[in-house]
């Protein structure tokens, strides 16, 4: 990793302040992402400037579980309204092997934690990965037994010649789900964004499937993405940045700011494959 000075990454005064203009041009939601939310200091006053912008209608945060049991209640207090979790195995060894050394145990007391709050839906994200994740009878458990929503996504391999052989389609997860027990298609849940939804008869979560690569929802997508280092980005598929963090620091004023965000959306692509794609970021860089 290439590690950034303070200076290059926006302050949480930055954020806000872009967030409310953000609402201004017509953005009604929030999400915190990563990378890690949780990792930086003072997070949960973050939440609370976010919260406090008129219109802003959901403020929602996904996070990889290690540190939330300890920030649940104050995310809480501060008006976090939902929380995505990424586990991507419920078995402690594949979870290390995928996390480099992560501590399953920690995300699930945080797991539980959440879901003694007031926070809903409560979702569980899982990017399955042949041979290392894919026997999903875990998941399938847990959203029987716990009130959750597990999501599985198809894995998005950024580098065309690396970790092809690492994808899964949903097709060919759902035919293997719907072999191990009665299901039915059921709506989304609040904030489901592009997955679809099963329910195993008695359980009391959902799984949703989340296709990226063998169904693209390119012309459902509304969302723009805004790095920590204050780039800001309408594809994940596209290495096309605006530089904000540039335009808040020459002190640009809330009509500039929304009328570039504006200009940004116009140039969104129509799909991934009318992307400019030379993936020079990862994932982690630039938030999922």
């Amino acid at each position: 990793m290439t590690w950034k000075s303070h200076d290059e990454i926006l302050t949480y005064e930055e954020i806000a302040l872009f967030a409310r203009y953000a609402v201004q041009a017509g953005i009604s939601k929030i999400r915190l992402t990563g990378g890690e939310p949780l990792i930086r200091r003072d997070v949960v006053g973050l939440v609370g400037d976010l919260c406090a912008i008129p219109d802003v209608k959901d403020i929602s945060l996904t996070t990889n579980g290690l540190l939330l049991a300890d920030y649940v209640d104050d995310l809480v207090k501060a008006g976090l309204r939902r929380i995505n979790i990424s586990i991507d195995s419920l078995k402690p060894d594949v979870y290390r092997r995928i996390t480099r050394g992560g501590d399953l145990e920690r995300v699930l007391d945080g797991l539980e934690a959440v879901l003694k709050a007031p926070l809903h839906p409560v979702k569980v994200n899982v990017v399955v990965l042949r041979g290392i994740n894919d026997d999903l009878e875990d998941f399938i458990e847990l959203a029987y037994n716990r009130p959750v929503h597990v999501r599985f996504i198809e894995y998005m391999p950024f580098n065309e010649e690396i970790g092809q052989d690492y994808f899964v389609s949903c097709s060919e997860m759902r035919r293997r789900i719907e072999g191990l027990g009665e299901f039915e298609e059921i709506l989304s849940p609040p904030g489901a964004g592009p997955a679809r939804y099963l329910k195993l008869k008695g359980a009391l979560g959902t799984l949703g499937f989340i296709s990226p690569m063998s169904g693209h929802f390119c012309s459902r997508c509304n969302r723009l993405r805004l790095t920590a280092d204050g780039k800001l980005r309408t594809c994940l598929f596209s290495d096309e940045e605006v530089d904000v963090r540039g335009v808040l620091r020459r002190g640009a004023g809330e009509g500039e700011v929304v009328k570039l965000i504006g200009e940004t959306l116009a140039k969104k692509p129509r799909d991934r494959f009318s992307a400019r794609r030379k993936f020079q970021r990862r994932m982690f860089q630039i938030g999922g």
